[in-house]
């Protein structure tokens, strides 16, 4: 991109929909249309030291990570003061309210289907990696990601009713 105008109108159409995409799995709903102003923004002002030999898409995604990674450092997370945690432990949710969200969850959990139910027991009851999920059910790593990721999905839709 040597500085026209077109050029960047040009990358912009051809790159921007992949890469909101990819912003929506790392930053906030509320700020993937800022971020990707941001990351043009980047695109523009680091034109220069794009190698025209080297793939477009690759160079704005990783200015595109860059910048995702810069937002989500940025954002502080939820803290609780310490003087407060002793109220919140106290003011504890009482034993049959776990009991029901547990059968809740119970339930949802049964109307995944099988290879999705089974891969999320493996990773968050017994406490599996991924990879150590991929060996004991003798199947590619990425599926184990794409069960877990799609049931996680169809769970919280099932929990929050919208299924």
């Amino acid at each position: 991109m040597d500085g026209d105008d077109e050029e960047l109108s040009a990358c912009y159409r051809a790159h921007a929909p992949a890469v909101r995409s990819y912003l929506r799995r790392f930053v906030p709903a509320q700020d993937v249309e800022d971020m990707l102003q941001i990351v043009f923004a980047d695109v523009w002002r680091s034109r220069e030291r794009y190698d025209p030999a080297r793939s477009q898409a690759a160079w704005v995604f990783a200015i595109a990570h860059r910048r995702a990674v810069d937002h989500l450092r940025a954002r502080r997370p939820p803290t609780v003061p310490l003087e407060e945690a002793g109220d919140l432990a106290r003011r504890g949710r009482s034993v049959p309210d776990e009991l029901g969200d547990r059968d809740q969850i119970d339930r949802a959990l049964a109307e995944l289907p099988d290879a999705q139910r089974e891969a999320i027991e493996l990773a968050y009851f017994a406490d599996l990696t991924q990879r150590e999920i991929a060996h004991r059910l003798r199947v590619p790593i990425g599926t184990v990601k794409a069960r877990i990721s799609r049931g996680l999905h169809r769970l919280s839709a099932l929990l929050s009713g919208t299924a």
